[in-house]
């Protein structure tokens, strides 16, 4: 897809810090990067270190996953009150799988629309739609405030979904299904899917954005640049097999980006050295990062998701008006 936009910038890339441990609402814990070595170094040196060739869907193509121990919830997902989602169910390769779905609109237009991936365990999904504070809103309601179709998908493991938990491998498949999915739904512009989320979620779609160009633009929050960075116990596969690593560590593939993608993360904790990272060690033009200062993993999220969509809602999915500069930003922290 090509674009017109104007590039961003890293903000005050210094003094960055490494991992926080902010408590997650009722929906589901969100657990950070440890601050630890990664499990294997010596196979999963750093993403500025690190660059694969070639496409990141190609070097996907016939690769199975070979995973060390096989985790599933089991559990349903809540009921959500009817007049805020709905639970629906949407192809997948490994199945049918249970998401949230915003009402159907009723004004006969077409609305833009997003899959919104939540942190922490994101092939579960559980309750987005109690209220959250402010500096701490895990969400995503800030779409659905703004008109946004927003569909939140459950994904391979999680839930009562059949599958198993895949460590951000076989769920890339799962959230280009959830697109497509969404992309027929009633009052959907198919012109205007998004792709969005947080910390692990934010990590999962940077994946998706690097294997497939079917989303208008991607939001990544927080996300690691290197699978390994993650806590041992949330890697179902093999962590000193280093091509298990390589495919699922966002950033040795930013080459492989071909729609616009913005990375977001506060600067006072959280994966803001990840960011960093990457933003180094990219030269593609359309992958943008930008370090917040004076705000953390978890309270640049109502902020800046409400900034997001209202520049998409006003822009009307012109990618030459998707931008956020300095000042915008600035302006809605209140610095």
């Amino acid at each position: 897809m090509a674009s017109t936009m104007r590039p961003l910038h890293v903000l005050v890339l210094v003094g960055l810090s490494f991992g926080c441990s902010r408590e997650a609402p009722s929906s589901g814990a969100v657990v950070q990067a440890s601050t630890a070595a990664p499990a294997n170094a010596s196979a999963a040196p750093p993403a500025a270190a690190t660059k694969s060739t070639g496409s990141l869907s190609d070097a996907r193509r016939g690769f199975a996953t070979k995973l060390a121990r096989r985790e599933a919830s089991g559990e349903p997902a809540p009921a959500p009150p009817p007049n805020v989602l709905r639970e629906v169910r949407y192809p997948a390769p490994p199945g049918d799988l249970v998401a949230y779905l915003t009402p159907a609109p009723t004004d006969g237009k077409r609305h833009p629309a997003i899959v919104w991936i939540s942190g922490g365990d994101g092939n579960t999904i559980g309750d987005v739609w109690s209220p959250a504070t402010r500096d701490n809103d895990q969400t995503a309601g800030q779409f659905r405030d703004a008109g946004f179709v927003v569909m939140y998908p459950s994904l391979r493991g999680g839930n009562d979904n059949p599958g198993a938990r895949e460590g951000l491998f076989g769920e890339v498949d799962d959230v280009v299904a959830a697109g497509e999915y969404l992309r027929k739904q009633a009052g959907v512009d198919p012109e205007r899917i998004y792709l969005g989320g947080h910390s692990t979620g934010g990590t999962l779609v940077l994946l998706v954005a690097e294997c497939s160009d079917r989303f208008h633009a991607v939001f990544s929050f927080g996300p690691v640049g290197e699978i390994t960075d993650y806590p041992p116990d949330m890697l179902p596969f093999d962590p000193s097999d280093a091509r298990e690593v390589e495919l699922r560590s966002p950033g040795r593939w930013l080459h492989s980006i071909r729609t616009p993608v913005f990375v977001f993360e506060g600067m006072e904790g959280g994966n803001a050295a990840a960011l960093a990272d990457m933003a180094r060690a990219s030269t593609n033009p359309l992958a943008h990062f930008l370090a917040i200062p004076n705000v953390d993993h978890f309270s640049v999220l109502a902020p800046m998701n409400e900034l997001i969509a209202e520049t998409l809602v006003s822009g009307k999915g012109d990618l030459s008006k998707l931008a956020f500069s300095q000042d915008e930003v600035n302006l809605i922290f209140g610095r």
